[in-house]
């Protein structure tokens, strides 16, 4: 890699508006996903097995 190419302003305008994108939107949906489908997976569960005894 070009020390030229690390200082391009459109790259790090790029890179700036990626990071931007990843943080405030993709980990906020993968999170609410990630835990909507356990959710999920322990109601299921619960509607086959039965809820869990003491």
């Amino acid at each position: 890699m070009d020390s030229k190419d690390a200082l391009d302003p459109q790259r790090k305008s790029e890179e700036l508006r990626s990071f931007l994108f990843l943080t405030a939107v993709m980990v906020p949906v993968l999170s609410v996903i990630v835990v909507g489908g356990y959710g999920f997976l322990v109601w299921m569960y619960q509607l086959i097995g039965g809820p869990p005894t003491h």
